[in-house]
């Protein structure tokens, strides 16, 4: 059987939402070393854009959030290339935050950015994937958060929790011709990971998942690249999970020593 080269997007137009930094502009990178034109957004335009082998990304500044804005990427993107085949909903996260005290103005933000928005661009992508004789897809970053939350992210595992289930739900309304699919993220070391998991960057936290280590944005865009490959044509309303195995429950590292959790009773 001759696969040809499955992960060969010559041609080819993507769209990265917040693709200027961090796993955004890993997947950005990727499709550009695939041979893809990429479109990336961001609400403000980076110093530099994402590159790869001479070639960068094209930007739109755009708040994902607001439905004619994310129209209007769509549409910028036909303009500049022809056509659309792969859209990658990545932009999102969420500060942690007492759900106790968290105001509605924060939840009504978080909740549009992780959920909200996903769907105004994919609507948007969706009516230009339908008319394209090879149709598109639609990929969703998720979040572990969706199963497993962690105290201070009411809004946003409530936010992916739902972002898994329009995966799903649009999956079959927009088949056969627009392919639609989620990846759960796990833990991924980025620029701003000493933030979130402390300033050794992850190097503990990474001792409970069972790759002995936290993802690499790569590790999140070469998925992607299978999602949106021929290699992936069957692959339709899937949540594949890039999360090196998930973490060690609570009640069983309780009872490990703190140096190996992995070793044997």
């Amino acid at each position: 059987m001759d696969f040809g080269n499955p992960i060969d997007f010559t041609g080819r137009v993507a769209i990265v939402t917040g693709g200027t930094k961090g796993i955004g502009a890993a997947i950005a990178e990727a499709f550009l070393a695939a041979g893809a034109d990429v479109l990336v957004c961001g609400r403000s335009t980076p110093a530099t854009l994402p590159g790869s082998g001479g070639r960068r990304c094209a930007f739109r500044a755009t708040d994902v959030r607001d439905p004619a804005a994310a129209a209007a990427l769509v549409d910028t993107a036909v303009a500049r290339f022809g056509r659309l085949d792969v859209l990658v909903n990545n932009a999102g996260g969420s500060p942690a935050a007492d759900a106790a005290t968290a105001s509605p103005r924060f939840v009504e933000k978080i909740v549009a950015l992780n959920l909200l928005a996903p769907f105004y661009v994919a609507q948007a992508a969706n009516r230009v994937m339908q008319g394209q004789d090879e149709g598109g897809c639609v990929i969703n970053i998720g979040s572990v958060a969706a199963r497993t939350p962690q105290p201070g992210t009411a809004a946003y595992t409530a936010a992916k929790a739902g972002l898994l289930g329009l995966t799903r739900a649009l999956a079959l309304e927009w088949a056969p011709r627009v392919r639609v699919n989620h990846i759960t993220t796990g833990l991924i070391r980025t620029e701003g990971a000493a933030e979130v998991y402390g300033e050794d960057g992850g190097a503990a936290v990474a001792g409970v998942v069972p790759m002995r280590r936290m993802a690499a944005p790569d590790d999140v865009a070469h998925a992607c690249l299978y999602l949106a490959s021929g290699l992936a044509a069957y692959v339709n309303g899937a949540d594949l999970a890039v999360h090196g195995g998930g973490e060690l429950p609570a009640r069983y590292l309780a009872a490990k020593t703190p140096q190996d959790p992995f070793s044997s009773p």
